[in-house]
């Protein structure tokens, strides 16, 4: 659905500066009905990747694809719904007229603004506040105003650029609930983040960029495999007390085995299972996986 080809991209400041490269010879792609996440430490070029997408900036090197969305530029566009990272809002309007009015610049007729914003605003817990001047919005409320625009006229292809930044733990996991109902509706949603856990949570697909080169592209479940620890921690009841052992992989069988002759009882053997934000924090300084 949104393929980059061999992008990059490189920023020329002044004659005194020398030219930065904030992206380089960077390929993957984004396959429809998925849920991607979009990592990388600041600076290594997510957010110029999703100016590039939205053509907001031209790549220096390399195109960008949409396939499936239509032969014509308005036609492609027209079925994406954009977040910014830092979004703008007109302070004088109010939710609802701000809703209205996104929806009238993409061409949805006011009865089905409407139904959209009375289906969506409870879900994102907007509603309340929709008759408010957005000047008195949290940055939490114009997270969620923000997130509702984006989808407001039901587009194939929803790019977020952190969604979740600035909404609280709880914010975030209704946020999260969200994504997962828009992509069970059959949409496909690019979103990049800081927060690796809630990546983890939610996306069957993670892209790493680092240093503006793609790092890793590929299923969370499989990094996470590739990553796995030799060895596994058994949990066991003694003398009515939890105790727990970490062994290798190769001697686990063996050490089970002794437990057992010695009447231990055994409640669980766990691999170690690292997490998307430890493998991720590793490449940050080491290029293996």
């Amino acid at each position: 659905m949104l393929k980059f080809n061999n992008i990059t991209k490189v920023f020329d400041t002044d004659i005194f500066t020398k030219s930065f490269t904030a992206l380089e010879k960077v390929s993957f792609e984004v396959e429809k009905n998925t849920v991607v996440g979009f990592l990388g430490a600041n600076g290594a070029g997510k957010t110029s990747s999703l100016k590039i997408a939205m053509e907001f900036i031209p790549p220096s090197k390399g195109e960008v694809e949409y396939i499936g969305l239509g032969s014509t530029r308005k036609e492609i566009f027209s079925k994406v719904g954009y977040l910014p990272e830092r979004p703008y809002f007109y302070p004088s309007l109010t939710g609802r007229e701000f809703c209205l009015y996104v929806g009238s610049l993409c061409d949805v007729p006011s009865k089905i603004l409407k139904e959209v914003i009375l289906k969506w605003a409870p879900k994102f817990r907007i509603d309340f506040a929709l008759d408010r001047q957005i000047r008195n919005y949290s940055k939490g409320m114009l997270q969620r105003l923000g997130f509702l625009s984006t989808i407001i006229h039901d587009p194939e292809l929803i790019i977020l650029d952190e969604p979740l930044s600035g909404v609280d733990p709880l914010g975030r996991k209704e946020l999260k609930d969200i994504i997962v109902e828009i992509h069970q509706q059959g949409k496909t949603v690019f979103f990049s983040s800081h927060i690796i856990s809630d990546v983890e949570d939610i996306c069957e697909k993670v892209i790493f960029l680092k240093e503006g080169k793609l790092h890793y592209e590929g299923k969370v479940d499989m990094i996470i495999n590739k990553n796995l620890k030799p060895f596994s921690t058994i949990r066991y009841m003694r003398n009515d007390q939890v105790e727990s052992i970490e062994v290798k992989d190769s001697e686990k069988q063996a050490t089970i085995k002794e437990l057992i002759e010695h009447n231990v009882n055994i409640i669980s053997v766990n691999q170690h299972k690292p997490t998307l934000e430890e493998i991720f924090y590793k490449t940050k300084n080491d290029d293996r996986y």
